[in-house]
């Protein structure tokens, strides 16, 4: 079981990590290695609130079913877990209201579902609590096991952006409600 919750400075080792993992760059928006100086800085002036910011990032934990029952955990949480990822919604419009989403999951926990839930959680929290209309993500046409997860979640395939990358095509995966 996971649980989304705002971003912490404990969080910067994983951060850390996760930005400068360079086989990732090819599907994010990321080309270069990111200091811990920048990274704090992040951490520091990030609000939590996607209506300031613009943004939202969330840490992705994973906690035991008993921990989750006996602390009342809510899907946004704070800390009481093995920190395993993190859920972006960016490029948010709110006049439109509508997001991007990006995942990133620490590769030692990828392929157990990590991504289905995570996924479910976040658009619960967009759709039924922000209120968006649409979600979408822009995945590479390599990243086969991304839009498996996208896919399953009812997400539809839209417009193909042909040499996206200089890796590959991609796609635009979009949810309305």
């Amino acid at each position: 079981m996971i649980v989304l919750r705002k971003i912490e400075p404990t969080d910067l080792p994983f951060l850390y990590q996760w930005e400068n993992d360079a086989s990732a760059w090819a599907d994010g928006a990321n080309h270069n290695p990111l200091s811990r100086q920048d990274l704090r800085e992040y951490i520091s002036s990030t609000t939590g609130d996607i209506y300031k910011d613009g943004q939202l990032r969330l840490v992705i934990q994973s906690v035991s079913e008993a921990v989750f029952e006996q602390s009342g955990l809510s899907s946004l949480s704070p800390q009481g877990g093995l920190t395993i990822g993190c859920v972006d919604l960016f490029d948010f419009d709110p006049r439109n209201r509508r997001a991007a989403l990006g995942m990133y999951i620490a590769s030692e926990h990828r392929g157990k579902g990590v991504g289905h839930e995570t996924l479910a959680k976040i658009e619960e929290y967009a759709f039924d609590f922000l209120h968006l209309r649409c979600l979408y993500a822009v995945i590479a046409q390599t990243n086969t096991a991304c839009s498996a997860i996208f896919e399953h979640a009812g997400y539809l395939p839209s417009s193909p952006l042909k040499n996206w990358t200089l890796e590959s095509d991609a796609v635009i995966w979009i949810k309305t409600r």
